[in-house]
């Protein structure tokens, strides 16, 4: 199983913004859409950072709520880790577990192909197991 399986089940939308968009806007856009982290490209629509809840949660601690107003470029991660869609979901878990990362951008020659969560690979490994539970089923009952 691969990273394009996933997306091809869950889908190819991502919500990205620009590194001006204030953190509020930004912390507005994630609840609105029920996500936990958005990307943040430049004119060119190249990757430059990404922004999740955890971000936004330690910006505040660090900073307090005037961190609200300032642009998400201020706060967000600008080393993204980002996978393809030919990784293995197995290898997907791996890097996410070694990076403590909840969600991954998927690159694809170079531009935005998508992106995985920590949900939505466990839920494709679930699906997989539940498969192959009933395949052996299947296999024992025949």
């Amino acid at each position: 199983m691969s990273v394009k399986a996933i997306l091809d089940e869950k889908g190819r939308n991502v919500v990205t913004v620009g590194p001006q968009m204030t953190v509020q806007q930004a912390a507005i856009l994630l609840r609105d859409n029920h996500i936990g982290a958005v990307i943040i490209v430049d004119a060119d629509d190249q990757i430059a950072g990404i922004l999740t809840e955890r971000d936004i949660v330690a910006a505040i601690a660090k900073q307090g709520a005037t961190c609200l107003e300032r642009p998400v470029a201020a706060v967000m991660w600008q080393n993204v880790y980002c996978c393809t869609e030919e990784m293995s979901v197995q290898s997907l878990m791996e890097m996410m577990s070694k990076l403590r990362a909840r969600h991954l951008p998927v690159e694809k020659n170079g531009q935005l192909a998508g992106i995985v969560s920590i949900g939505d690979v466990i839920k494709h490994h679930i699906r997989a197991i539940e498969h192959e539970t009933e395949q052996i089923k299947a296999y024992i009952a025949g």
